[in-house]
């Protein structure tokens, strides 16, 4: 089946697509499964050690655990572990959805200056002391998201006026990316010792915040995006022929580019809000992904959560194995847990992707 009848979403009854299809599906399973080993691994590491044994009575009859063990479990350990999978996921998506309509392999939402605008938003708030009466939590979180929708605005702009093509966007991303950067920098630099360590522990990319009032925020987040995505799968795929193919195919290219744009900032936007800034899954979780399944979007999209799920659990985990007692930021682990994966696929070859 060749590139062109799958971005149309043939169905050719071939058994070499048959089994194609049955390898991806097999993929999916064990992305599925490593995810939820992952969880349970990452809920039983941690400074204070519980047995194996001890963590299951908490999760599935938290009545017959011991009090500590319960608050451990469940008020400490288990939204810090489904956090790192939510907002790995929500990378991984953004990551391809943002290569694809670009056609770049080095794009990811970090290179459109989103991550950049959310830590400037963050740091002003530092910097300045405000502080919502109503909700003191949501005050940093906010101002993140409200940067990051202010980045996505001003790359929409500019593409805007060039027609949305690909090239004025990457352009228009990285000219938001330095000048957001050179923003957060001025913050860092007015900024009081106090605030200034505030600051710089919240760019390092944190889930030590992650709680049960957050999480829901950036699940929903993530799935509303995915269900709005998963309406446009085969436009992606035939996006990747090129954009004049894909319009010959009958896809409004300019429209799927803002759609999937800002479903991007979204996504980006709840994923680094209550976490901080979190480079390097957005940009390889989409290439291991992409090796496992191929093009295919429908396998591609789901495959590269996964991936990105797996990449923030595992460095979850690594951060706090690293430095026994304490928590090592996770941003900061991310790239050590990722480049391995990004290496194994430049070595072994196996396909041309780009």
């Amino acid at each position: 089946m060749n590139q062109a009848d799958e971005a149309a979403g043939g169905t050719t009854a071939s058994p070499s697509y048959h089994a194609l299809s049955l390898r991806r599906t097999f993929c999916l399973a064990g992305g599925v499964a490593v995810v939820a080993i992952a969880l349970v691994l990452d809920v039983l590491t941690g400074p204070a050690f519980l047995a194996i044994g001890d963590v299951v009575v908490a999760l599935f009859a938290p009545s017959s655990a011991s009090p500590t063990t319960s608050v451990i479990v469940w008020d400490i350990r288990l939204p810090m572990a489904l956090m790192a999978i939510v907002v790995g996921a929500a990378l991984g998506i953004a990551g391809t959805a943002i290569q694809t309509i670009l056609g770049n392999p080095l794009a990811s939402p970090y290179t459109l200056g989103f991550s950049a605008a959310a830590g400037f938003g963050a740091a002003t708030v530092i910097l300045t002391g405000l502080s919502l009466p109503f909700a003191p939590w949501l005050t940093v979180p906010l101002a993140a998201l409200t940067s990051t929708v202010a980045a996505a605005a001003l790359v929409y702009g500019f593409s805007q006026l060039r027609g949305m093509s690909a090239e004025v966007m990457v352009l228009a991303g990285i000219a938001t990316l330095f000048l957001f950067q050179s923003l957060q920098s001025m913050a860092q630099y007015l900024a009081s010792p106090e605030a200034l360590q505030e600051i710089v522990f919240w760019l390092f990319g944190s889930l030590l915040k992650a709680s049960w009032s957050n999480l829901p925020i950036v699940a929903v987040t993530l799935f509303a995006s995915a269900l709005a995505l998963s309406t446009d799968l085969w436009r992606l795929t035939a996006l990747r022929l090129g954009d004049d193919r894909a319009a010959a195919l009958g896809v409004n290219v300019r429209r799927l580019r803002i759609k999937a744009f800002f479903i991007v900032a979204a996504l980006t936007a709840g994923a680094v809000a209550f976490v901080g800034t979190i480079g390097f899954v957005g940009l390889v979780a989409p290439h291991i992904a992409r090796g496992l399944v191929g093009e295919d979007q429908r396998y591609l999209m789901p495959m590269a959560a996964l991936c990105g799920a797996i990449l923030m659990a595992g460095a979850s985990i690594l951060s706090k194995l690293i430095s026994p007692g304490s928590v090592i930021p996770i941003g900061i682990v991310t790239a050590v847990v990722g480049v391995p994966f990004l290496f194994g696929l430049i070595i072994s070859g196996r396909r041309r992707q780009w």
